[in-house]
């Protein structure tokens, strides 16, 4: 599924080729489409400030979640498909019931544009970021700020949990990849790689490797064991906005700002997951996953500490 300016969502059948369904419905252009779960609904954002539900079918039936007054940047689901989480430059983050199709509650901390919101694997989190330079983690069921990453060279784009749920990775504006354990609010790796802003991220599902998508029309693969830089693929006209890995992570996805999508293969499954893992199992498996009852409100992270960061050029 995509969705572009153009005001258009495209679903595509890619094992029949160049087959697709345009769905119309929103008056402004689209900023953010997700499939369920299940992969029975859409979820689309939209700066005509509206989130819309559709059934993925011929008929492109949709349903209109409304409440936020400005445009909304991202719309996510929740592990267990029941709530969506949506992020606007209204300031707010809203959570809304799939299912009775109404506002649940708001979020309020950010100050300026909030750019992207996205719920943790499990469904007990959400991490948010904005145009005020912080990342928020947020309790999904209390509805709390439990603690806040500042970054005071530049705001994050977009927000992604690993699939343990135990780090967050920072699309930055400043041409930066960070990624956090939010256990400790620790800065883990610090990636320069890119010539211009980092537009969003996706983690592959054995959580090793990190795909960026950025302004400087380049599309990157990160490998987070070796915390290095392996690929830069390069076929966009102009930025690459978005990039997303398939469920089973055999492909990858990436739309630009020269109005196509590029379909990517990956060679990842021709390497052997449990040697990878085992041989660093003790980097990978530091800690359980986190739990509520261990996080607490923590103040603002401090800049002036060391951090045992990783710079990649």
């Amino acid at each position: 599924a995509t969705c572009s300016l153009d005001r258009y969502l495209m679903l595509w059948k890619l094992k029949t080729k160049c087959r697709a369904y345009r769905f119309a419905g929103h008056v402004e252009a689209v900023t953010s489409v997700e499939f369920s779960p299940d992969g029975q609904l859409l979820a689309s954002a939209s700066q005509d400030h509206t989130v819309r539900l559709w059934v993925p079918c011929i008929h492109g039936e949709s349903s209109v979640l409304k409440g936020h007054t400005a445009s909304v940047r991202s719309v996510n689901f929740s592990h267990d498909g029941y709530s969506i989480v949506s992020a606007s430059n209204d300031r707010s983050i809203k959570i809304w019931s799939v299912y009775s199709q109404r506002l649940l509650s708001t979020l309020f901390q950010h100050t300026g544009w909030v750019r992207c919101a996205k719920f943790s694997p499990d469904g007990r989190l959400i991490a948010s970021c904005g145009e005020d330079k912080s990342v928020n983690v947020w309790d999904a069921r209390n509805k709390t700020c439990i603690s806040s990453l500042s970054d005071y060279e530049g705001f994050a784009n977009f927000v992604a949990f690993n699939p343990s749920g135990t780090c967050i990775a920072c699309a930055g504006s400043n041409h930066t990849v960070k990624l956090w354990d939010i256990r400790m609010n620790k800065l883990l790796q610090h990636f320069k790689v890119h010539r211009a802003g980092v537009n969003c991220i996706s983690y592959h599902p054995s959580g090793n490797y990190l795909i960026t998508a950025s302004t400087d029309g380049t599309v990157k693969i990160l490998d987070l064991l070796e915390e290095r830089l392996i690929y830069t693929l390069h076929g966009h006209k102009g930025p690459v906005l978005c990039v997303a890995f398939s469920k089973g992570g055999e492909k990858f996805a990436s739309g630009g700002a020269g109005a196509q999508v590029l379909l990517w293969q990956t060679n990842f499954d021709s390497l052997d997951y449990k040697e990878v893992l085992k041989h660093n199992f003790r980097r990978t498996h530091i800690d359980d996953p986190p739990h509520l009852l261990d996080m607490y409100p923590r103040s603002p992270n401090r800049h002036d500490e060391i951090f045992q960061s990783v710079e990649v050029s």
